[in-house]
């Protein structure tokens, strides 16, 4: 999601502008091609595979039946701990539990939102942040970068958020996903659950990538659509692979 500039820091430099509003893109999820060997991906060349420049992220869950000589099929697979599944950085969708990471994330949102129905209780919704940034681009001598800024943080939602994360670190509510906390339990349960599976964007075997138009819950959402309806189209065989991008 977008990253919100910190209300203790001026980043807009003399000109007072944000970036272009395109979305914040951390992680992707590869389509490997059946040609390309396994050992070209354990090289991590996937700048000249691929032209990502990123790294391996074990996120994955490896299916707790894939047996041990299916597990060299599988990339950078972790040992699993107690109660915890064994993570990979992915391999034949087959050998992969795609639905159990669907459904533990939806489980994990529900619990989420709860929290945040909590924090934010008696509060009054907020305008997201990609709704300030985009404020900015439109007429930056008008919105300058530092005032859309202090106005999305002056919210009394977003403090709440805020005061909710100094109190509780270990379980902070992230400012990025506002706008779909404020969708309701539902839609940010299925939110976080097609998240788990398809990432930030989706390079596909054509080597053309989807991802979304920008930071806005819509744009979000049609990302996932499309994310979705492309693997489904994939075989049990298709290796996917999940990278998290460098950025510069």
């Amino acid at each position: 999601m977008a990253a919100i500039p910190n209300p203790n820091t001026n980043r807009t430099g003399k000109t007072g502008k944000a970036p272009a509003v395109v979305a914040t893109i951390r992680t992707m999820v590869v389509c490997v091609p059946d040609e390309l060997p396994r050992e070209s991906l354990a090289t991590r060349q996937l700048d000249q595979h691929f032209r990502v420049s990123g790294s391996l992220y074990a996120r994955f869950w490896a299916k707790p039946t894939v047996h041990i000589w299916q597990r060299k099929h599988l990339f950078d697979l972790q040992k699993a701990t107690k109660n915890q599944p064994a993570y990979c950085a992915g391999g034949p969708a087959r050998l992969l539990d795609l639905a159990g990471m669907h459904v533990a994330a939806g489980m994990g949102a529900g619990m989420r939102h709860q929290m945040w129905q909590q924090a934010v209780h008696g509060t009054r919704p907020a305008t997201p942040w990609a709704d300030f940034e985009a404020r900015n681009l439109e007429n930056p001598a008008k919105f300058p970068l530092e005032d859309m800024a202090a106005a999305f943080y002056s919210q009394p939602r977003v403090n709440a958020m805020r005061m909710h994360n100094a109190a509780y670190t270990g379980v902070p509510l992230a400012l990025e996903e506002l706008e779909i906390f404020q969708a309701g339990p539902t839609a940010y349960q299925h939110y976080s659950a097609c998240t788990a599976v398809v990432g930030d964007a989706l390079l596909r075997l054509d080597g053309s990538q989807l991802a979304p138009a920008s930071d806005r819950m819509a744009d979000r959402v049609t990302y996932h659509e499309q994310a979705n309806r492309y693997l489904a189209t994939l075989g049990d065989a298709q290796r996917l692979l999940a990278v998290t991008l460098q950025h510069q």
